[in-house]
């Protein structure tokens, strides 16, 4: 796919970001189907206060919940695990570079949160995402 000149709006960045779901290796691709994709235009003024952010084109994505690594049985949840991707910051950052295609992009943040839910380790990110390489 090459890089694209139009803005995407909402809708675009939730199919790019579904598109590279499905692209995830099975295994994978069961386990991140647990977790909520919530795509937004900015990040939340508490988001970025709780992350000590205070440039929102910073933050491209986040990860809400309790990585796997680090859950019980025990556990209650209160709220579903949530992956944010944030369209503006993702715009801001795909038109900067100027050299990628915006579904590479979102795939690449989306793998990202998914590495905070899996506990995943850099290596093991770089199994999937070749961004990494």
């Amino acid at each position: 796919m090459g890089v694209e000149t139009a803005a995407a709006d909402l809708a675009q960045i939730e199919a790019l970001a579904q598109a590279a779901l499905r692209d995830l290796p099975d295994d994978v691709r069961a386990i991140a189907a647990t977790v909520v994709l919530r795509v937004v235009d900015w990040p939340d003024p508490a988001m970025l206060r709780g992350l000590g952010i205070e440039d929102p084109l910073e933050l491209t994505g986040l990860y809400e919940g309790i990585p796997l690594t680090q859950k019980s049985v025990m556990d209650v949840a209160q709220m579903p695990d949530a992956i944010w991707l944030f369209r503006r910051p993702i715009l801001d950052e795909w038109s900067a570079r100027g050299d990628i295609a915006l579904a590479d992009l979102v795939a690449h943040v989306l793998v990202h949160e998914l590495a905070h839910h899996f506990g995943w380790s850099d290596e093991d990110i770089a199994a999937i995402d070749p961004w990494w390489e």
